[in-house]
């Protein structure tokens, strides 16, 4: 069985994102593969998934921190700079984290670790909505 779907997530705000509620609720027909994978891809180069702990929320700010202190915001060395301070080093995020992630179902669920969740990493300060992929494919 090969099932894809296209959707949007509202705007979030700058930052690392749970949402592995609101996949799994776009997609009900996971609850009939026993043995399969799940593909989400964003359709955007200014932000990115990423698969992370799910409990504490300080991770979430801890690596908003991080990033934005690896890639820094008015780099000198910027050329791309006229759709805002923000944009360059949100392609750049994109690139380090991906557009994509691939997680295997079992049993009608995903079969992520305990602690481990779908991020999406909101790399612009005002980035909109974000238009996903997700592809389903196991019988």
């Amino acid at each position: 069985m090969w099932i894809q779907k296209e959707f949007s997530l509202p705007p979030k705000k700058r930052g690392f994102h749970l949402i592995t509620t609101e996949i799994v609720g776009e997609i009900p027909e996971l609850k009939n593969i026993q043995c399969g994978l799940l593909h989400l891809f964003i359709k955007h180069t200014s932000a990115s998934l990423t698969i992370n702990e799910n409990a504490d929320p300080t991770v979430r700010q801890d690596l908003e921190s991080h990033f934005n202190e690896i890639v820094p915001e008015r780099a000198p060395y910027f050329l791309h700079d006229y759709e805002g301070d923000d944009d360059m080093p949100a392609h750049i995020k994109n690139c380090l984290l991906g557009s994509s992630v691939t997680i295997p179902v079992t049993h009608g669920k995903l079969n992520l670790g305990v602690w481990q969740g779908i991020y999406l990493c909101e790399h612009r300060n005002h980035g909109g909505s974000r238009e996903l992929v997700v592809t389903l494919q196991g019988e």
